[in-house]
């Protein structure tokens, strides 16, 4: 059996749609037919779905929570200077008015008003972000689900819980949030190798060029997977042969594929040639950048 190092692995896609998802969760299936200890990230707390594919038992929530201020009217100066601390605009005042108010979905945490107030008119309370969910599916795999509060400014905190709950000591991936925004860039950054999901069509190639721009200045190894191959034309094909990148799968645009991944089902089961390219992918990216032990 090839010897298995400690790896993190993210699975990105300048958007969404294009299979991310679809090859988080069938690597992972891959992994865990193949006795390996895996964890998977759903680093998408906008949107979570990984857990549809699989039967698991809850095993743990964490609720992540932010530090926001309260501001007692009655010690209150209406001084301003809280407000002017604030860069991001979350305590409205009208001095004249005597009128003061704390828009929470705004405020970051970040302590400045309190620091700001010279009379003890700030305190602060917790008030939830979302939450980090990990679910067990078998003895030695495990899905940690990052899902954020609908109204919340920034998925960030709960992504950066999440990927610290995995740990360090197996193989983690993580089924990155689309686009190429501040989420894909928190997760992509604790990876040690990215697979970039990309499709045969102008959009797929516009957000793909934009994701290696992007990870060329992490200096992150990466390669590409094409999904819905044999749709569109050869152009990213052709962008990845001028630049050097690694092409290591197409999935083919296939009905069956589409049918099955609809119904919440995991294609590898009933295509082990998928499996078997998987493993293959895997194990040609662990022994050349799996974490040493040493």
């Amino acid at each position: 059996m090839t010897n298995i190092k400690p790896i993190k692995i993210a699975i990105a896609s300048g958007k969404g749609g294009t299979g991310k998802t679809l090859l988080s969760t069938n690597l992972f299936y891959t992994l865990q037919k193949n006795n390996h200890e895996v964890t998977l990230v759903d680093c998408d707390a906008e949107e979570p779905n990984d857990t549809i594919f699989f039967s698991g038992t809850h095993q743990n929530t964490i609720d992540v929570t932010i530090r926001v201020p309260i501001i007692d009217e009655s010690k209150c100066t209406f001084c301003v200077k809280c407000h002017e601390y604030c860069s991001y605009k979350a305590i409205f005042i009208i001095p004249p008015s005597k009128i003061i108010k704390v828009m929470e979905d705004l405020c970051h945490g970040c302590g400045a008003c309190t620091y700001a107030c010279e009379f003890g008119a700030i305190t602060e309370k917790d008030v939830s972000l979302g939450k980090v969910n990990t679910f067990s599916i078998t003895d030695k795999t495990n899905i940690i689900e990052t899902r954020m509060r609908v109204g919340v400014y920034s998925p960030i905190p709960i992504i950066k819980r999440g990927i610290n709950e995995a740990g360090n000591n197996h193989i983690v991936l993580f089924d990155s949030p689309p686009g190429t925004s501040c989420s894909f860039i928190q997760t992509v950054n604790k990876a040690d190798y990215v697979l970039l999901v990309t499709e045969p069509t102008p959009f797929g190639l516009s957000d793909l060029k934009q994701s290696v721009e992007i990870i060329k200045t992490m200096n992150k190894p990466y390669g590409v997977v094409i999904n819905r191959a044999g749709l569109g034309d050869d152009k990213v094909h052709q962008y990845l042969k001028e630049n050097g990148i690694p092409l290591l799968l197409e999935i083919p645009f296939d009905k069956e594929i589409a049918a099955s991944y609809s119904k919440g089902e995991i294609v590898a089961e009933s295509k082990p040639e998928l499996q078997e390219q998987l493993l293959k992918i895997f194990n040609e990216i662990n022994q050349k950048y799996g974490v040493s032990n040493n």
